[in-house]
């Protein structure tokens, strides 16, 4: 395992979250800094090549390469963080699709069932967050394992909320919209979950 201080890490994770919020811009790169940009955004596609969703999982780490450089613990916090803006995002939307006019009775409550879904998962995502920004050698596979049962469950809880609004009849532009952006922050999970697992075995 990379060595990292906690105090790093919880510094690099709100680095991620507050970039993931602005444009990135397309600066000339001095030509010294190649080799070294080139190396980061290599880790990243390999560490990504053994999850559910490669190319999920590299799209949606690689701008933070200079970050992540080739450090797995930070990669695996921003893959968290990453999951985490995401499903956020998702449950506001699901939020305001539940409030749409015209909507079923049980369109309605299996897009607020979704939303408690989506809570539960912030609420474990975060947990995880937590837990990683406090991970040492003296600590690793306690805080690994308990990270891998929360993203576990939050993966879970993607699936209940998919699982449960596709038994019921809606309209069908309603369905597809709920089930692309579930799959989304479910494959973000997985992707998330693998890194994980990978960095719990190193």
């Amino acid at each position: 395992m990379e060595a990292i201080s906690p105090k790093h890490l919880m510094t690099s994770l709100v680095i991620i979250i507050a970039s993931s919020l602005t444009a990135h811009c397309g600066c000339a790169k001095r030509g010294g800094e190649r080799p070294y940009k080139e190396a980061n955004t290599l880790f990243i596609r390999t560490s990504c090549s053994s999850t559910t969703y490669p190319r999920l999982c590299y799209s949606s780490l690689v701008r933070h390469a200079d970050l992540i450089q080739t450090n797995r613990v930070v990669l695996t916090g921003a893959a968290l963080n990453v999951t985490l803006a995401s499903v956020k995002s998702t449950s506001a939307m699901m939020s305001t699709l539940a409030k749409k006019q015209g909507l079923k009775l049980r369109e309605v409550a299996a897009m607020q069932d979704c939303v408690e879904q989506l809570s539960d998962t912030v609420d474990e995502l975060r947990r995880s967050i937590a837990e990683m920004s406090d991970l040492r050698a003296s600590n690793f596979e306690m805080i690994m394992s308990d990270v891998q049962t929360w993203v576990s469950a939050a993966l879970t809880d993607e699936t209940t909320c998919n699982d449960g609004f596709q038994e019921i009849t809606a309209a069908t532009d309603i369905k597809s919209t709920v089930r692309r952006l579930v799959i989304q922050v479910a494959q973000l999970t997985s992707n998330a979950l693998a890194l994980i697992n990978k960095l719990a075995n190193s």
